[in-house]
């Protein structure tokens, strides 16, 4: 799926990957098959991305609910309002009926590894996000303990990192002490948990938000390969950015195509198209325990190993 298209509702926001509708007083979020990277959307659909990050993030909404309030309302199509029922098959597995929450204005990342954005920030300043950080690491090295790094959420453009002290002058010094030991907590338990599994997590980003009785839930999505780094445990070196299971991979790809990375984004390759959404799945079914069932393109990815 391209993009949800549902007569009758009202159409709230088209993100780079999510649909937002407004029913009755909730919002309903559609995952579709997009895909975004260094903030643009590529023409191609990912077959079965949407499924994996509506499942995949609520498998750790429901696994994280003794450490903090979510939004999910209901994951089950099938027991969404019946005006909803005539679109049953579209919205099955990919789509989450979640409350109306007032989301703060900053992006919660949480690293345990030196990646991404944080290794080109280590080597320039030697910090991230005014974190300073031990001389001499490597690439893809672990950190001495995980760090609180939080970005900028930026409507257009790329999302840029920001100190502690400019989330405190958004949102206030006790919400953002919060933010940081929520975003540190969830981190440690999704990293042990997914350990567990083979997978190492290097960094991930979580978007918090308050109800209308302001209580502070988490929303958006939560440790999918799009908002999250996954590196298989067997095939980790450090001083280098190891194979991934998440859209690094196709980051990867483009980087070497010399893309200046401003719209257009390039047109992917069938191949390229079908490794991402081989990776998507292993990873799901990695962590999850359960397969994503049947693909909804017409040919089955088959298991990709990195």
């Amino acid at each position: 799926m391209i993009a949800a298209e549902l007569p009758g509702l009202r159409l709230v926001a088209r993100g780079k990957v999510r649909d937002v509708f407004e029913v009755d007083g909730a919002l309903l979020l559609v995952a579709t098959d997009r895909l975004s990277a260094f903030d643009c959307v590529f023409p191609n659909p990912i077959p079965d991305k949407g499924r994996v990050l509506n499942r995949l993030s609520a498998f750790w909404f429901e696994r994280t609910r003794s450490l903090v309030p979510n939004h999910v309302i209901e994951i089950d199509a099938s027991r969404f309002p019946e005006r909803l029922r005539p679109f049953g098959g579209m919205l099955a597995e990919r789509s989450t009926l979640a409350m109306k929450l007032s989301m703060f204005p900053v992006e919660c990342v949480a690293r345990g590894y030196l990646a991404g954005s944080g290794w080109k920030d280590y080597r320039e300043r030697g910090a991230i996000g005014g974190v300073r950080l031990p001389p001499g690491l490597a690439e893809g090295e672990i950190l001495p303990e995980p760090i609180f790094t939080p970005a900028t959420k930026a409507e257009t453009g790329h999302d840029e990192n920001i100190g502690f002290d400019d989330v405190v002058r958004l949102v206030g010094g006790p919400t953002a002490e919060t933010l940081r030991s929520l975003t540190l907590a969830l981190y440690a338990d999704g990293a042990g948990y997914a350990l567990g599994k083979g997978i190492l997590v290097a960094d991930t980003k979580f978007e918090f938000g308050r109800d209308a009785e302001g209580v502070l839930r988490i929303g958006d999505e939560m440790l999918t390969p799009d908002s999250s780094r996954f590196w298989p445990r067997a095939s980790y070196r450090p001083g280098s950015s190891p194979p991934s299971l998440d859209k690094q991979y196709v980051r990867d790809y483009v980087e070497r195509l010399g893309w200046d990375k401003r719209p257009p984004a390039p047109v992917l390759p069938p191949e390229v198209v079908l490794g991402l959404s081989n990776r998507y799945r292993e990873i799901f079914e990695t962590l999850t325990g359960t397969t994503i069932g049947t693909p909804t393109d017409a040919s089955r990815p088959h298991p990709t190993k990195s």
